[in-house]
């Protein structure tokens, strides 16, 4: 293993990737968990696909687009679809999740369309859905690199806000908090979840976004707290993840998830534990008011 790491270029790009990608969408999604936004996660990934789909398509019509990286296509449809969804959750104020399966239904239609327009799945598309090994090149690490420097800037210029806006909503709008940083929340939303297509897959994208984050939940006694252990494990997921695959020579998307679900069962049975003998965590209180920052 260490030895293709020095000799093969993809080799290193796809762990360089992988720790990038293990270190934002795990950030990311405990806001989104918290914010009771899992399901986003899944719509704005099929939603990529239908971008990603369509650029495929059009590589092979036109030599015009055989340079442009579809991962483009993807981040293009992925931010329209975040904003659409907050439009929608506009629109539908006292349905407001009704917006999610909306969105999710047009970026599978989408997919269908310009897939059956491409004359079905090739090796491509397939690296895509499920993420590879092989598959990332130097373009998607740059795009990768620079979506990661965007998430952790957001991320630390603007926490308290994010903080407030994940855990009471209305709460934020009373005491005015500007609209854009909202906006600007789901379209850093689709941004990772671009970036981490590549290596767990579009179809397996919200695994690495929400699975850590419900297992740090049955440990974490804070949000900060919750954050860290979220990294954590996935990061430990992504890693272990892409080893195995290296030598069972399969796709990293579903090591990754499998490893992700059974570090949420070690954790669920570890908290029964915990409390049995006193202890507490996140996911146990009842009121945010008792949540620590």
């Amino acid at each position: 293993m260490i030895d293709a790491f020095l000799n093969f270029d993809f080799i290193r790009y796809s762990f360089i990737s992988g720790v990038l990608v293990g270190l934002i969408a795990p950030l990311i999604g405990a806001f989104i968990v918290v914010r009771r936004l899992s399901l986003i996660a899944d719509a704005l990934s099929h939603v990529t696909l239908g971008g990603i789909s369509m650029g495929l398509f059009l590589m092979s019509i036109s030599p015009l687009f055989a340079s442009i990286n579809p991962i483009w296509f993807g981040i293009i449809f992925s931010i329209a679809g975040a904003l659409l969804i907050e439009q929608l959750r506009t629109e539908y104020k006292h349905y407001q999740e009704i917006a999610i399966p909306i969105i999710m239904s047009g970026g599978i239609g989408v997919s269908v369309i310009f897939i059956s327009l491409a004359n079905g799945f090739n090796q491509d598309l397939f690296g895509y859905l499920f993420g590879s090994i092989s598959a990332v090149n130097m373009s998607d690490l740059f795009t990768i690199i620079i979506i990661t420097l965007i998430v952790l800037i957001f991320v630390m210029l603007l926490y308290k806000s994010l903080f407030v806006l994940s855990f009471d909503e209305e709460y934020s709008k009373v005491i005015g908090m500007p609209k854009w940083i909202q906006l600007l929340f789901i379209v850093i939303v689709a941004l990772v979840i671009s970036a981490s297509m590549r290596v767990v897959g579009i179809l397996l994208v919200s695994s690495l976004m929400t699975l850590p984050v419900a297992t740090s939940m049955r440990l974490a006694k804070g949000f900060k707290q919750l954050i860290a252990l979220s990294i954590i494990f996935g990061e430990l997921s992504v890693i272990v993840g892409l080893i195995l695959s290296f030598y069972l020579n399969i796709s990293p998307g579903g090591i990754i998830v499998g490893l992700l679900i059974i570090e949420l069962l070690a954790s669920i049975a570890y908290s029964k534990v915990l409390i049995k003998k006193g202890g507490y965590h996140l996911e146990s209180r009842r009121s945010h008011s008792n949540i620590e920052e």
